[in-house]
């Protein structure tokens, strides 16, 4: 998976989603989305948060990637 496809700026999610990267990954984190799969993490935000399909997979991809160390 390239690089490019999670590496967003903050503006572009909020414009896309209405909200920041903090706030999404914040709600990432509340649902335990690590725990979870990419694609009921993915159907979360797409029908609590009516987040956009490329988008919900973006942020979910982000938050996956950002809490691997």
């Amino acid at each position: 998976m390239k690089k490019e496809y999670w590496d967003v700026s903050d503006e572009q999610v909020i414009e896309k989603t209405g909200k920041s990267i903090a706030f999404w990954m914040e709600t990432l984190k509340d649902f335990n989305a690590g725990e979870k799969k990419s694609n009921e993490v993915v159907a979360f935000l797409q029908e609590i948060h009516a987040v956009p399909r490329y988008w919900a997979r973006t942020l979910t991809t982000l938050f996956l990637k950002s809490t691997v160390n």
